[in-house]
């Protein structure tokens, strides 16, 4: 059976005034299954000799293909306010205190997930004090599924700017949320919900700069709430990078999109001294955090077999991890993994990354000649150079730093390596100049070492530097 099977032909004009709305859909059908709901987990149902653990865990087909449809048709906003005037979060809140059926679970919290991307019933949801504190609590739920739906339906909110602080400060008041989103985030293989948890926490950490240090500052074991037997679950000391991290591995490979998620999360963490703190002061100095990032940049993304556009695709990650890097490089100068003998593989991707972003330069004023640009293409292509800007920048800043640290040794291992040469050590100069002058002054006394004859045809290139030498 499909998860969402599509609704059938409707017959509402075979009785006039039956329609919900403008739709064909029909208001006695919808109410006969709010109806059957009511049965499903009415008390009357239950046998008093039916012991808890006998409890309908499953959904009969009829039933689950009706509510299905009412999940499908709840996207249309006159049957979702049909829904609302009906009283149909209620009817869903008895489904939570009372079902031992996930599947009936995961969709009523997905068809109030699809009633709250309409304003008035999103403001009318959220602001039922009884109705978000059980939703707060499925996000301790064992089921995938409903934990998908409940954090779909969490960002939901958090993205209407009208509620979305109820439910900041909601989720600030429960502290049961930080452990259940971190219990996810480590030990969930299911990409879609880690996508989507992942976005639940990035809009709350852009939202709440208190909320976030809370959770940064966040490790002490507490109970979290029910589990499926309703008694209170032990979990572990959780630390917010830790997990974010393990999440972040599960979902390089097949989600770019959650990547960026992550990755924007973790640059979210160092606009904060207790977010780099919490990265770089971890058990093992940050070297986790460090390899991975490392690895993304030199191994995986913008390589040299991409074609220069690729750094447009990649921009906003690109952005996100080298904002990271750049903090944990001016934060642990003396830390192993940040050493130059390690990194020139790291300088030779940020070098080729402003090569690429030169490439797509050209290419932007290429395609432009002889073309007359819309207002809003126009100003797609503003916003577009405007990322490209901020990676521009980030790049340089750590590129920078980095070459104040090389020594002649690293240079000579530059060089035999191939990062460094006449065309990677222009494109830096260019990038870096006038802005990073002394950086740039400083590798060139270095290389002047290394290389005499290269460091004379870079003078050449950029009198400046000579002037100043």
């Amino acid at each position: 059976m499909d998860r969402n099977p599509s609704p059938p032909s409707s017959e509402a004009e075979e009785e006039e005034g039956d329609a919900v709305g403008n739709t064909v859909y029909s208001k006695h059908w919808l109410f006969s299954i709010l109806s059957r709901l009511i049965e499903v987990i009415s008390p009357e149902k239950t046998e008093p000799t039916v012991s808890p653990e006998e409890t309908q865990t499953e959904l009969d087909e009829e039933m689950e293909n009706d509510i299905c449809k009412v999940w499908d048709m709840s996207m249309d906003e006159d049957v979702a306010l049909f829904l609302q005037e009906f009283n149909a979060p209620d009817i869903f809140m008895g489904v939570f205190a009372k079902s031992k059926c996930p599947r009936l679970t995961e969709i009523c919290v997905g068809i109030l997930g699809n009633m709250a991307c309409f304003q008035d019933i999103c403001m009318s949801i959220s602001k039922d004090e009884n109705l978000g504190q059980v939703l707060l609590q499925r996000l301790c739920d064992s089921d995938s599924p409903t934990l998908l739906e409940t954090s779909r339906l969490l960002l939901t909110c958090l993205s209407q700017p009208e509620v979305a602080n109820v439910w900041v400060e909601r989720i600030r008041e429960n502290p049961s949320v930080y452990d259940c989103v971190c219990f996810i985030m480590s030990s969930s293989t299911n990409v879609e919900l880690l996508v989507k948890v992942g976005e639940v926490v990035d809009k709350l950490f852009d939202l709440d700069e208190e909320l976030m240090l809370n959770w940064i500052k966040n490790g002490t074991c507490r109970s979290v709430g029910p589990s499926v037997d309703d008694s209170p679950e032990e979990l572990p000391d959780f630390k917010i990078v830790p997990c974010i991290l393990e999440a972040a591995k599960q979902v390089r490979s097949d989600n770019p999109e959650g990547l960026d998620v992550y990755m924007h999360i973790l640059q979210l963490l160092t606009t904060v001294d207790e977010g780099i703190q919490a990265i770089v002061q971890a058990p093992d100095g940050g070297k986790e955090t460090w390899s991975l990032l490392y690895d993304l940049v030199c191994h995986e993304l913008c390589q040299p077999d991409d074609p220069p556009i690729i750094v447009q695709e990649q921009k906003t990650v690109l952005a996100s991890i080298l904002s990271v890097l750049s903090a944990m490089f001016a934060s642990q100068t003396e830390q192993e993994y940040t050493k130059m003998r390690k990194n020139m593989p790291l300088i030779g991707s940020l070098i080729r990354i402003l090569q690429y972003m030169e490439g797509c330069g050209k290419r932007a004023v290429d395609n432009s000649k002889g073309s007359e640009q819309e207002d809003t293409g126009g100003a797609d292509i503003n916003e577009e150079d405007f990322h490209l800007k901020i990676l521009k920048d980030i790049c340089c800043e750590l590129l920078s730093n980095m070459l104040q640290e090389l020594t002649k040794e690293n240079t000579l291992e530059g060089l035999h390596q191939g990062h460094l040469n006449e065309q990677t050590c222009s494109c830096a100069f260019q990038n870096l100049l006038p802005l990073y002058f002394a950086s740039v002054e400083s590798f060139l006394e270095v290389l002047r070492e290394a290389d005499q004859t290269l460091a004379d045809n870079l003078e050449k290139c950029f009198p400046s530097l000579k002037v100043h030498a």
